[in-house]
């Protein structure tokens, strides 16, 4: 129960609610299936606490094991004491479990074992007394030739040793250390010597100081990359005046000669021993807090782009554009299935741009296409203009972005969908498939290769991949799956499934023909019962036997909306038909011990609006005509845009330029922002303005303030921060579109 409680004051919530989805999560229930499906037990807790429970149960966990190696190793060299049992079993961060562990903890053969081994022991325990007396003298008892200890300082020098190793093992010393290194250090980088040309995208730091405590993650990313890369020193500085005397206070008992021996020593200790310690740990718990920021920045921006608004069933016409080579051109059915494919080259000549446009008109003709996507890689803008001045009527132009198509047309996946096709014609269909439906095509591509994030190939890969699953996951079942059409790949992040039963599903649809019915899914091989429960909710049947089987509705409560029904006398159709039915229903004559508000609300919502898709309505977006490259840009020009990309500092911009521009934190509104995302989110249409243009450099730096309401400003403060004017977001527009 202590594990429910530390979670529960943790989290603000009761031991009740942590014990109970505890138990959820060790029967194998994933966190969608809890989140909706399981609201009386938990308490109507969401996704994010529930994911929560889940992690912190696991390091809790994770640290009881650990508690129990170290009891075992320090049994077994019987040292273990109940106090010293008590201690260890006592400690709530594995930092403090390991300072426990230390003065016990098999190590190499260290100066103070030495000087223990030549029998100095007794010699470092009188100098840490710091009684009077004459120390030579004392010392002079412990002179031992065979033992290699030659004179008075050989042994004091031994016994420093060992009062330094005990100092740098005290667990209350290395408590207070640590949260000075935290509270008040300081990062220090410098360029290294003779590599100032070679390092120039990490100019900023050549001469680089800020305190570690607010040091943020994509700065602290940064100079260790810098340091990897072997253009930068990193170093991590404290000024000893407020670590010596710290440990002095605890260790220096009088001033006497002994005292002046153990203030050797401690200065020993610190600067051998501490200090490369403390600056271990320090690099690793921020390296662990920048992972977390840039992590989770990544992972908002995946969801973003995962639940970006889908076109629809349209029938397509993708292009994926290319100068010299042409643009591979595919037509897509409303289903997403390739029907044809050729190649255009309308900018290679005016015979072949005349050849392209017939194509591209006989293709909308024939196929009766609603919807052109067009790739916005190379030649993307060029491509887009064409099309656009053939003047096709009642065809939506949408550009996408292509960012990891070529990871998917290279994929064993592509290859499985498309073996008799090439790459070019693979890129092509991935580009026409986002447009009509983001979730389901990209969740067949790594999210790494998806063009969003901060430093996401230098974080934690363990962590990373496991944050990114749980979104994926969180967002195609907050979605749902059409059951019938819905490739292996998506099917496989269906809560209780994965990608055996995904294939399963796949091959039973193959052999039997489209599902009839939710309650089907129990015939296909090895789908038990719990998969069926976990998965049901979240997979969708149009046309099914039972009409719930279109909606987020759980087979398992199919009875209950029966029964309403029932009870005003009409069919389960009906009463999804008819608002005023519904209305006329009393929800608290349908409470049980299982099912009470949280749920009947749920069911409530989903009989108005069956299997109702959370995205929002897809918008047709264009660029500016006639900007499309830099060179086109001019400060103060107000363009249309779309947000490729946020930042801890910024978010990149996508202005039809082939180049992302830059809108600083400090120029995305009229008034602080500490987080971009509370202001825009991937995908979002927004109005920017121009305000600096670097060619040379191919930096381009925008805004989202509206000036004619902004009050004049050099520098302000808000929160402690200075918010930075626009040459600094100029700097960090190169210093990112270095990193991107």
């Amino acid at each position: 129960m202590l594990h429910e409680i530390i979670i529960a004051n943790e989290l603000s919530i009761t031991p009740k609610q942590v014990s109970t989805t505890i138990a959820l999560l060790d029967e194998g229930a994933t966190v969608p299936f809890i989140s909706r499906y399981r609201k009386e037990l938990t308490g109507s807790l969401d996704e994010v606490q529930i994911t929560a429970i889940r992690d912190r149960v696991q390091q809790l966990r994770d640290l009881d094991k650990r508690k129990e190696a170290i009891l075992k190793s320090i049994q077994d060299q019987g040292k273990l004491t109940p106090e010293l049992e008590a201690a260890v079993r006592g400690a709530e961060t594995m930092s403090a479990l390991e300072d426990i562990y230390l003065p016990y903890k098999p190590k190499r053969r260290t100066r103070a074992l030495i000087a223990r081994e030549k029998g100095l022991q007794p010699l470092a325990d009188f100098l840490l007394e710091q009684n009077s007396g004459d120390i030579t003298a004392v010392a002079e008892q412990y002179l031992n030739e065979d033992a290699g200890v030659n004179s008075v300082e050989d042994a004091l020098s031994g016994a420093r040793d060992i009062i330094a190793e005990t100092v740098s093992e005290d667990a209350e010393i290395r408590a207070q250390l640590r949260k000075i290194f935290m509270e008040s250090g300081f990062f220090v980088s410098r360029v290294v010597p003779g590599k100032e040309d070679e390092a120039l995208k990490y100019k900023d730091y050549f001469d680089w100081k800020e305190p570690i405590s607010t040091a943020p993650s994509h700065r602290v990313l940064a100079m260790r990359r810098g340091e990897k890369e072997e253009m930068l020193y990193l170093d991590i500085e404290v000024d000893e005046d407020l670590v010596i005397p710290k440990i002095e206070a605890k260790y220096i008992k009088g001033n006497n000669e002994a005292s002046k021996q153990v203030e050797l020593a401690i200065y020993d200790g610190y600067k051998r021993l501490l200090k490369p310690s403390m600056e271990t740990e320090v690099r690793v718990l921020t390296r662990q807090r920048a992972d977390n920021e840039a992590i989770k920045v990544f992972a908002d921006n995946v969801r973003q782009l995962l639940l970006a608004a889908p076109l629809g069933q349209k029938r397509l016409l993708a292009i994926d554009p290319g100068f010299r080579t042409g643009c591979k051109t595919v037509v897509l059915d409303a289903q997403g299935n390739l029907v044809e494919n050729t190649t255009i080259y309308p900018h290679n000549g005016a015979s072949a741009q005349l050849e392209a446009e017939h194509i591209v008109r006989s293709l909308v003709s024939r196929h009766e296409i609603e919807a052109i996507a067009i790739g916005n890689g190379t030649a993307g803008r060029e491509t887009e203009e064409f099309v656009r001045k053939l003047g096709l009527q009642n065809v939506i132009i949408v550009m996408v972005n292509e960012s990891g198509a070529s990871i998917y047309s290279a994929s064993e996946v592509a290859r499985e969908e498309f073996p008799e096709y090439d790459v070019t014609v693979r890129s092509a269909v991935s580009i026409g498939r986002r447009l009509m439906d983001p979730l389901a095509e990209l969740v067949k591509i790594d999210p790494k290769s998806i063009g969003v994030g901060q430093y996401q190939h230098d974080v934690d890969q363990n962590k990373l991949q496991t944050a990114l699953d749980d979104t994926v996951v969180s967002c195609v079942n907050a979605v749902g799956v059409e059951l019938n059409t819905a490739s292996k790949q998506i099917l496989s992040y269906i809560s209780g499934l994965g990608p055996a039963l995904a294939q399963q599903i796949v091959n039973y649809r193959r052999e039997h023909g489209p599902f009839r019915s939710r309650r089907e899914l129990k015939k296909v091989p090895r789908l038990g019962e719990k998969a069926f429960e976990q998965a049901a909710g979240f997979l969708r049947i149009r046309n099914g036997e039972h009409p719930l089987d279109a909606s987020a509705v759980h087979p398992e409560r199919y009875e209950l909306v029966e029964r309403m029904a029932k009870d005003l006398g009409v069919d389960v159709i009906q009463l999804m038909k008819d608002e005023k039915l519904r209305q006329q229903i009393d929800l608290k004559k349908y409470i049980t011990d299982e099912v009470g508000l949280p749920t009947l609300n749920d069911i409530m919502a989903e009989l108005a609006k069956p299997g109702r898709d959370p995205r929002e309505q897809f918008e047709a977006f264009s660029f500016t005509e006639g900007v499309n490259s830099i060179s086109d840009l001019k400060v103060g020009m107000k363009l249309p845009g779309i947000v490729t990309n946020i930042t801890n500092f910024g978010a990149f911009v996508d202005i039809g330029v082939h180049q992302d521009g830059l809108v600083h934190l400090s120029q995305l509104a009229n008034h602080y922002v500490s987080d971009p995302h509370e202001v825009v989110k991937v995908q979002q249409k927004v109005l920017v303005t121009v305000i600096e243009v670097d060619e040379r450099r191919n930096r381009i730096s925008l805004s989202m303030r509206d000036e004619e309401k902004a009050a004049p400003r050099k520098r302000s403060e808000k929160r402690g921060e200075k918010v930075l004017e626009t040459d600094m977001a100029t700097k960090l527009a190169a210093l990112m579109g270095k990193f991107k």
